[in-house]
């Protein structure tokens, strides 16, 4: 079961749409347009069995020859669709750590919004791919209290859903109230602890609740008494407690609003939730912000990158 748009491809013939591609870019020129519809109608695991038959037609990567024959953001859109699905949050995150400055956004995102399943598997295969440990990595790179609570994320031992005990959910909320509101500079440790190990189910009544005895959104309170990286990172948390899809509509508005887009970003976004919950992702999209997201991407980007994001995105939501 998904709320993707992009599901697998019926009936699906990996040699043919190999030789198809090689087509596409051999001799001179390209044909972009047959290369996008390949690839953004496959699913993952359609597109690496894709590359498979490549390498044993032709002798060539396909990955490398994309890299050859494409330029620009519709290199970097296609190359992230030929990226394995299993290692795609793992690459951002390695990316995000090395070298000069950190993407405290990508580490902010991925780690926010990701499953405790999910977190446990990137840090497994961070380290059978890059034969280093992410926690260790991530802490060498950050500080603070922002890094504290990266370090609760990633040992993604969040309480499970179950039976909401109203006691607790009151006893946390006045904690959070106390932290916040009531203090002269914030008890972040608190914030840290309760946000990054209650369960969803109970920190969605914690936050009723402390509307309740405060009069304002914990949004606010943050807001007000934290700034910075932990900021972004404790009101990430937040609205994936939420609603994953309605914190990724808002992450890709904010990815195209006003002058200039955050390419990285907006790829990232269509790329990694293309199969789990874009769906999802466009329905809060046109409800949160008053136009769809296909109207969005066609106003803000042009060309066969255009055309492609506009087919993962499959739709428009009137």
């Amino acid at each position: 079961y998904t709320r993707g748009t992009v599901t697998a491809f019926s009936p699906f013939d990996a040699r043919a749409d190999a030789e198809a591609l090689r087509k596409a870019m051999k001799g001179m020129g390209t044909d972009e347009e047959t290369i996008l519809k390949i690839l953004t109608s496959r699913n993952n695991a359609q597109r690496q069995e894709i590359a498979a038959a490549f390498k044993t037609l032709f002798g060539r990567d396909l990955v490398d020859d994309l890299k050859s024959e494409l330029t620009g953001k519709f290199e970097t859109l296609m190359v992230s669709l030929m990226r394995p699905a299993y290692i795609f949050d793992a690459h951002a995150l390695k990316h995000a750590i090395k070298g000069a400055g950190t993407n405290e956004k990508v580490l902010t995102e991925i780690l926010a919004s990701r499953t405790p399943e999910e977190v446990r598997n990137i840090k497994q295969v961070y380290l059978q791919e890059y034969e280093a440990n992410l926690e260790d990595k991530i802490t060498g790179e950050t500080s603070g209290h922002f890094q504290r609570l990266l370090v609760v994320l990633l040992q993604a031992n969040r309480d499970p859903d179950g039976q909401v005990n109203e006691g607790l959910v009151e006893q946390d909320a006045q904690v959070l109230f106390r932290a916040g509101e009531l203090k002269w500079g914030t008890d972040e440790e608190k914030f840290i602890t309760i946000l990054g190990t209650r369960s969803v189910s109970h920190l969605r009544r914690v936050f009723d609740k402390y509307m309740t005895i405060s009069g304002f959104q914990i949004e606010e309170t943050i807001d007000r008494e934290t700034s910075g990286d932990l900021e972004k990172l404790l009101l990430a948390v937040v609205k994936c407690v939420r609603s994953v899809p309605a914190y990724f509509a808002e992450t890709l508005y904010y990815s195209m609003k006003g002058a200039g887009t955050d390419d990285d970003t907006l790829i990232r976004v269509m790329v990694s939730r293309s199969e789990v919950d874009l769906l999802d992702i466009r329905q809060e999209f046109r409800k949160n912000f008053a136009k769809s997201l296909h109207q969005m991407i066609q106003k803000d980007t042009s060309g066969d990158y255009r055309k492609a994001l506009l087919l993962l995105c499959g739709g428009d939501d009137e």
